[in-house]
């Protein structure tokens, strides 16, 4: 009899994951078409070189950045597209998966299903590090084939891009600024969820709802402050490490000796607003694009439940 027990909550539990997997892939799915334009931009002034002496910078803002992109088509937004809407999505349904799971397991550990502030960013933290196994190679490619001008392409898309990394420089090459991405990862999805799970509790408490009778217009907003709660913080990070992986693959063309070195010589040629460059993009894009990724998850769950 217990062992028959185990395997309903073993059978239950994958469902479950299951659920959050499907809701989360829809949810990265309308997180990168909303987002790739923002991103596009985000990253080609993250990475534009430091201008020379008596030169103007490659984009002087953000909608110079915006105009000169233009120039290259509509499409030039979403250039390397195809990796991150498989990438992305898989890294959504990770991140859903595993704030889900363990969002079960504090709720059972607690006999309460409202988490303390502490166990809703550690659900958020453990799901950026498993995250980052995936969004690290897919950020590193992305990053590489929306910053290059559509007139002067080294690759022709992503998968040109994987292939000519891997043939060169193996695994390590595709991993390119993983440790950072990792660090980036844990501080930012801690904050992201913390932030959506903790407003969407109140609320359920104050009006005495399940979470799918929460209002689709408090989804939105919930969504969006959680934009803001990731990003904020780690926006410096995710500068240096756009650099890192942009950077050259050998010594001899590599700028940048390590994490360190590039926050140094980011700091000493560009100062403190050298570690903002694109933040503008990257508020604009924040409030969005996490407002559609989770009111698509919620709605994708709903769906699933009345299924």
């Amino acid at each position: 009899m217990e062992e028959a027990n185990v395997m309903i909550s073993r059978d239950g539990e994958a469902v479950k994951a299951i659920k959050d997997i499907f809701g989360g892939t829809v949810g990265g799915i309308a997180q990168v078409l909303v987002g790739q334009p923002f991103d596009t931009v985000k990253v080609r002034l993250q990475t534009q070189p430091a201008p020379k002496p008596g030169q103007p910078p490659l984009y002087s803002n953000m909608l110079d950045c915006v105009r000169k992109t233009s120039k290259e088509g509509f499409g030039a937004f979403y250039k390397g597209t195809l990796t991150p809407l498989v990438g992305i999505g898989a890294c959504v349904s990770i991140q859903f998966a595993v704030v889900g799971y363990m969002r079960r397991y504090y709720g059972e550990k607690n006999k309460d299903p409202f988490l303390t502030n502490p166990q809703l960013y550690i659900s958020g933290a453990t799901a950026g590090l498993v995250n980052s196994v995936i969004s690290g190679p897919v950020e590193h490619i992305r990053t590489l084939t929306s910053k290059q001008p559509t007139q002067t392409q080294f690759y022709s898309g992503p998968i040109d891009c994987i292939k000519k990394i891997y043939s060169s420089y193996g695994i390590r090459g595709i991993y390119k600024g993983q440790m950072i991405t990792m660090i980036r990862e844990f501080q930012g999805f801690g904050g992201y969820f913390f932030v959506y799970e903790y407003l969407l509790q109140r609320a359920m408490i104050e009006e005495n709802k399940k979470r799918d009778q929460v209002a689709k217009w408090k989804l939105l907003l919930f969504g969006a402050a959680a934009g803001f709660g990731m990003w904020i913080p780690v926006y410096p990070i995710d500068v240096v490490k756009s650099k890192l992986q942009t950077d050259g693959f050998t010594s001899q063309t590599r700028q940048y000796k390590s994490t360190i070195d590039c926050f140094v010589k980011v700091y000493r040629n560009e100062g403190a607003k050298g570690f903002f460059k694109g933040f503008g993009a990257c508020m604009l894009r924040a409030a969005p694009v996490n407002a559609s990724t989770f009111v698509a998850y919620e709605l994708a769950m709903r769906a699933i439940d009345k299924l």
